[in-house]
């Protein structure tokens, strides 16, 4: 990116070529709207041609956070606080809404927001520090709404098992959304949570089709596999909801009814959709990846989406965000409507939306404060003071 001196105006450049990389969303690293210097890919020759071809490796480091909830006063959204221990997702979705938050870092919302993995190491116990507050009133959280709290990094650091571990502690409600198999490895909490009406889990299922799968979110679970997930968390008593988004004008938006009658079958008591989104970097990155895996239709699909958008990319009005304006987006949600009216798939009276936050009790241990305790942790010791 560059600034024009007069007007600063952002210039984002493409990169040299369009040319896929197994396993991953992103085309290209496109540069940050933050960034005050632009760099074009040049080839003089001299680089070989396996060199060229390596493949780009997952790095995940470890960062310590001052606090860990959010909140928000969206009236496009369910939940009001949510927590996200990682920053960065390995699963690659090219459409994912939060690639933009790298630019913050100074790193690419493409191949490094999939690459650079940020854990935030200390987040159970900033957890129980912020749920020991006087003020704090409690309400569902929601887990993993920026990326997914289940990367697979999280096999290892068990961030998010331990995120639950306090909240099961704390008879405090939780709804997690996710598309990682690896979710299954908590159901012992979840269910258990879920029993006294305190979890749900949403799992996001975009298309049925596996070949758009692997190129539209590379490394997260295959459809099939998610339709499993469902079924496995159903049969543990943990309610599930179903989020159909993005719906992508002729790429997976042929898919919808299909993926409801689908998601019924492996026992959703609900489904939710939203329209493709494009913010700030999204909308680059989105054009290239449409040019490499979609040349044949990708003036159709954008034109479709601008015609949901008021002639634009993105429009981010609350109430015209999720869903888009115009007759493309009425057609959508009238199917949408129809389908999970004949399914039985509207949520009403359903667990996942009406969890009980009445049995909270404050976590009975709560971590020291300071750089001491930052410190000790990071050394895998207690504080002694």
């Amino acid at each position: 990116m560059s600034h024009d001196e007069n007007n600063h105006e952002q210039v984002m450049l493409p990169p040299p070529s369009l040319k896929a990389q197994k396993g991953r969303g992103a085309v290209s690293n496109l540069q940050g709207r933050f960034e005050v210097k632009a760099r074009v890919a040049y080839d003089d020759g001299w680089e070989r041609e396996e060199e060229e071809a390596s493949a780009l490796k997952t790095v995940v480091t470890d960062e310590y956070c001052k606090s860990i909830l959010s909140r928000n006063a969206s009236p496009d959204l369910p939940f009001s606080v949510s927590l996200n221990p990682y920053r960065g997702c390995e699963h690659g979705c090219i459409y994912c809404f939060a690639r933009p938050t790298h630019s913050y870092l100074g790193l690419s919302p493409g191949m490094d927001f999939e690459s650079k993995i940020f854990a935030k190491v200390n987040a159970p116990e900033v957890l129980r520090r912020e749920l020991a507050k006087a003020a704090y009133e409690p309400s569902a959280i929601a887990l993993g709404v920026n990326t997914d709290a289940y990367q697979p990094c999280e096999r290892e650091r068990k961030l998010t098992r331990r995120v639950l571990e306090v909240l099961q502690e704390c008879q405090h409600p939780v709804g997690l959304i996710t598309k990682s198999s690896l979710i299954e490895r908590d159901i012992d909490i979840l269910s258990a949570m879920a029993a006294r009406q305190q979890a749900g889990v949403a799992i996001t299922l975009t298309t049925l089709d596996p070949a758009i799968s692997r190129t539209l979110e590379p490394r997260a679970a295959a459809p099939a596999r998610r339709l499993r997930m469902i079924r496995t968390l159903t049969d543990a008593g943990i309610p599930v909801a179903v989020s159909i988004a993005p719906i992508i004008p002729f790429i997976t938006e042929p898919d919808l009814e299909r993926i409801l009658e689908a998601v019924k079958e492996a026992g959703a008591v609900s489904a939710h959709y939203t329209v493709l989104r494009l913010p700030w970097e999204v909308a680059p990155l989105f054009h290239q990846w449409l040019q490499a895996h979609f040349p044949d239709r990708a003036k159709r699909v954008m034109n479709r989406v601008r015609e949901m958008r008021g002639g634009k990319d993105y429009d981010s009005d609350f109430g015209a965000r999720m869903k888009g304006e115009g007759v493309w987006a009425e057609l959508i949600r009238q199917r949408f409507k129809i389908a999970t009216e004949r399914l039985d798939l509207t949520g009403r009276g359903s667990r996942f939306y009406n969890m009980d936050a009445s049995q909270f009790t404050r976590p009975l241990v709560v971590p020291p404060l300071g750089a001491r305790a930052k410190a000790a942790a990071a050394a895998g010791q207690m504080d002694l003071f």
